[in-house]
């Protein structure tokens, strides 16, 4: 596939949002792409542990508008962030569909990419999507963290408890950013047109997520043709950086065999 720079994107990047195959695949076939898009309290950088993981594959981990070196972006709500990781697809990757992976508000974001523009996507892993509205005490969680989400020195401490080196206040969301965000979150309507995409998807969430999160999953799951849902045993939202070896193998076997890991078990 021909790479195709974009300076203004990635020029003040914290963290690359195109990752080039290290490796080829054991199979010999040709190399197919991973998109993977970041949480709202996160940002692209927190998908390190899964570029490492995946150099047989081309890997790309877009900002979302209003964050990383977008930061200065309005977020204009979930469906026009949809729009644009989905032309950022598109202006990426000529050959073939996309595995496309998310979590949080990148799971939101995907629903939406799998809704408008399901001709880019192969398979779809979603984990900890709040399909649900959450109860009236997570609502006065989420804002009183508000007030401390998006400071830079906030991204600095997420980076490097997570063991990213490199991170700078680029990674600092903007608090209007942060508020629009976790309106959205909060409103989350379930776009129509899911069950139009065909191809398999897997929902997951953590077994320590918040009960609304875990509860939006069966009907989530009643959207799509071929979904699955599973639950990661012990684990909280962000198990991508928790328990990076069963998330790579997770969404490994997802991607390659659209068979669910035998660690993830059935939700009660």
């Amino acid at each position: 596939m021909k790479e195709k720079a974009d300076p203004a994107r990635d020029e003040h990047a914290a963290y690359p949002e195109v990752h080039a195959s290290r490796r080829p695949r054991p199979d010999g076939e040709r190399t197919q792409t991973l998109v993977f898009l970041h949480g709202g309290m996160t940002g692209n950088w927190s998908w390190h542990r899964q570029v490492e993981a995946f150099g047989d594959y081309r890997v790309l981990t877009p900002h979302l508008p209003g964050y990383g070196a977008r930061r200065d972006e309005e977020w204009g709500g979930l469906d026009s962030a949809a729009d644009d990781a989905a032309a950022f697809i598109a202006d990426r990757v000529e050959a073939g569909r996309v595995h496309l992976v998310g979590i949080g508000l990148g799971g939101l974001v995907g629903l939406q990419v799998l809704a408008r523009h399901p001709e880019l996507v192969d398979t779809a892993f979603l984990s900890g999507v709040p399909a649900a509205a959450p109860a009236a005490s997570a609502r006065t969680g989420a804002a009183a963290r508000l007030r401390i989400w998006g400071g830079e020195w906030f991204a600095r401490m997420q980076a490097g408890a997570f063991g990213v080196l490199e991170s700078a206040e680029n990674d600092a969301v903007a608090p209007a950013t942060a508020r629009a965000v976790a309106e959205d979150v909060a409103a989350a309507v379930l776009p129509a047109g899911l069950e139009e995409f065909d191809g398999p998807v897997l929902l997951t969430a953590g077994a320590k997520e918040p009960q609304h999160i875990r509860k939006g999953l069966a009907p989530l799951e009643g959207r799509f043709g071929a979904a699955q849902v599973r639950i990661a045993p012990g684990l909280h939202h962000a198990w991508n950086l928790e328990e990076p070896l069963l998330f790579n193998a997770a969404v490994r076997r997802w991607a390659e065999r659209r068979e669910a890991h035998p660690r993830l078990g059935e939700p009660a």
